[in-house]
């Protein structure tokens, strides 16, 4: 029976506690499974693990075998790993990405490479890169279609780049991004799809044929990305493009198709409908038919899930409470729901894998207080093998539960939150954190999240709340987005700590903020508007000045659409911290990585300054090399042992 197994795998897995010296090692190391993938015929999995910096180990584990073999390692500072798959048995495919700084400008690209389970034969795919071609290679391209049964084959999205040489007949003219197949053993490749003016996207039907089309509208003569994006598809047998509708990248309506269900000739498409994203599945032989409509009355669906090297659809997802999977396929419900029961400590069940046959599954398992475990199950012999832990580190170390809650904001909306209290405590008179996401477009969900976890291991209460502008509860709910309605977004966010001070969790004098990226933003802004609420702010990442930032992205094609998704008008002015520095109050810390593509590291170097100008408390701490992620375990024990000690000095915590 497949519940005893699991049962009794449920007893010889149960870890015991252990003291935990350093929490902040724990808690700060990097997640030791960086991504996994199983081979085509389910015998081998392929995994990475972090080694120092940035760098990783992609290691190769046969199934039932104890002893892993290292297949490359990557050193994290002039290239990263960022994925890889399996192309057959014996060959992968990987994504490398770097990121440097070239005359003041961060500049991130990407490389496709292929190679033997020894690390031999290297390929980088696609283009060739040459002293001739008239433009830089940022992009190294994504595979659209891993051509399961096709050994070593992929279809691969590339950037055609135009290149001439002085003197010479040979000219390559063919400019935009287009589709080839590339045999990843040789190198070779053959035009499959040619590139087009502001194309940027295709989708295969799983079977070999580019079905979908998406292309930018580009903003006259600068060349700019523009917010509109329309999408193509062809009929079966046809070459025709024909046109499937208009999506806006800025307010985020009309139809963004997700995948194609080749078998049965439909797409599955995301779109807002009466204010909430919802997926349909239409017809691709002209007649726009709709059916299997997935959508729920509260939240955002967010998109599809997918199995296996051939990305057959298989369910959506959305979350509520907690994250939701609703499964088209019968016997994959069925092994979800008899998986969720017999591991109740890790409710959260994830397909991650499958062979090419779908006999064997690699399956991830989870809850807020367990960070996960990986596992192997086999559909016939219903045998489940338990793989590796995500993060072995936290192996007998007691977590807190994180539980969701609702709070009133002072217009009396209710926001949904989550609140993490320190394993054993009576939730009362604590020190406590408010953490807003960053995004804004994004939310917390219900699940293990590091950050909290190592301040309730530490003593503090944490909420989280999901406050306007927040993406995954529909249209009115996120609003013009958290920059142009900061207002309403960071009322929410010093409610959330209201919340926690009236309801006797927080001690008033011990009431911190920390965040990351806009929740970083969200911090320092909280501290303009409302300066004796919070007593200490620490801020990793953020945006500072919403003027300069739009300035920051001034020489990339999307810059258009940066300057309208944070708009024009006086918010610019109110809505930046730097430019209110006199109004904060708490002291201030900052972390910030010196490479950040995303959000320089001058806007905390312009609000440190703020600060200082003002007579106000405040301490930058900058990471060489470093982005926006600060992927570097020793960075991060550095950020939380910081952090830790700067709350309990500003907050008087013992």
């Amino acid at each position: 029976m497949i519940s005893s197994l699991f049962a009794f795998l449920i007893t010889a897995l149960q870890p015991a506690e252990a003291p935990m010296p350093d929490p902040a090692i724990a808690f700060g190391a990097r997640e030791n499974v960086e991504f996994i993938a199983l081979s085509p015929d389910g015998r081998r999995i392929a995994y990475a693990v972090p080694r120092e910096g940035q760098g990783s180990r992609l290691l190769t584990l046969d199934v039932g075998a104890t002893q892993p073999r290292q297949v490359i390692t990557v050193d994290g500072a002039s290239q990263r790993l960022s994925g890889c798959n399996w192309v057959s048995n014996a060959r992968l495919v990987c994504t490398l990405y770097g990121v440097a700084d070239r005359a003041g400008v961060i500049l991130t690209g990407t490389r496709l490479v292929a190679f033997n389970l020894d690390g031999s034969d290297v390929r980088v795919l696609g283009q060739r890169d040459s002293a001739y071609q008239a433009g830089l290679r940022t992009w190294g391209g994504n595979v659209v279609d891993w051509l399961a049964g096709q050994e070593d084959q992929v279809l691969m999205a590339q950037s055609f780049i135009p290149e001439a040489r002085s003197g010479s007949l040979i000219v390559r003219d063919e400019e935009g991004v287009g589709v080839v197949q590339v045999d990843t053993g040789s190198g070779r490749s053959r035009r499959v799809e040619p590139p087009s003016p502001g194309a940027f996207r295709y989708l295969s039907d799983g079977q070999g044929r580019i079905r979908i089309k998406g292309v930018e509208q580009i903003r006259g003569a600068t060349e700019m990305a523009g917010q509109v994006i329309t999408h193509f598809y062809r009929r079966a047998g046809s070459d025709e493009w024909v046109r499937l509708g208009e999506y806006n990248s800025l307010t985020g309506q009309g139809p963004w198709p997700l995948a194609i269900d080749g078998p049965t000739d439909k797409v599955y498409i995301l779109e807002s409908i009466d204010g909430r994203d919802q997926i349909y599945r239409m017809a691709l032989d002209g007649s726009n038919r709709r059916d299997l409509n997935v959508a729920h009355p509260h939240v955002d669906v967010d998109t599809v899930l997918r199995l296996g090297r051939r990305g057959r659809v298989v369910g959506a997802t959305y979350a509520t409470e907690r994250r939701q999977s609703v499964y088209f396929d019968p016997d994959l419900q069925r092994i979800a729901a008899q998986l969720a029961s017999a591991l109740p400590e890790t409710p959260l069940i994830n397909f991650v894998g499958a062979s090419d046959d779908e006999r064997k599954l690699l399956i991830w398992a989870g809850s807020d207080s367990d960070p996960g475990t990986y596992y192997l199950f086999d559909r016939e012999s219903r045998n489940l093998t338990r793989i590796m832990r995500s993060r072995p580190e936290l192996d007998g170390v007691a977590l807190a539960s994180m539980r969701p809650i609702t709070f009133r904001a002072a217009d009396g909306t209710e926001i949904p939150a989550y609140l993490t209290l320190p394993p054993g405590s009576d939730g009362r008179g604590l020190p406590a954190l408010v953490m807003p996401h960053g995004g804004p477009g994004a939310r917390d969900e219900w699940g293990f999240d590091w950050l909290a976890q190592f301040f309730a291991n530490r003593g503090f209460a944490v909420l989280q709340p999901n406050f306007r502008g927040s993406a995954g509860y529909g249209d009115e709910w996120f609003q013009a987005n958290g920059f142009q309605s900061w207002r309403t977004a960071i009322g929410d966010v010093n409610d959330a700590g209201r919340w926690l001070v009236a309801e006797g969790i927080a001690d008033a004098s011990k009431l911190g903020i920390l965040g990351w990226s806009y929740g970083g933003y969200a911090a320092l802004q909280s501290g303009v508007i409302e300066p004796e609420l919070f007593r200490a702010v620490v801020a990793i990442a953020p945006v500072a000045d919403l003027q300069e930032w739009q300035n920051e992205w001034r020489r990339f094609t999307n810059a258009a659409n940066i300057r309208d998704f944070i708009g024009s008008g006086q918010h610019l002015t109110a809505g930046s911290p730097a430019r209110n520095a006199a109004s904060i109050r708490a002291p201030v810390l900052l972390f910030h990585g010196e490479l950040d593509r995303n959000v320089g590291v001058a806007q905390s170097r312009l609000m440190r300054d703020r600060l200082r100008d003002s007579g106000k408390q405040v301490e930058l701490v900058e990471f060489e090399g470093l982005d926006h992620q600060l992927e570097d375990s020793a960075a991060r024990v550095q950020m939380l042992r910081q952090s830790d000690a700067f709350f309990r000095r500003t907050l008087a915590v013992p």
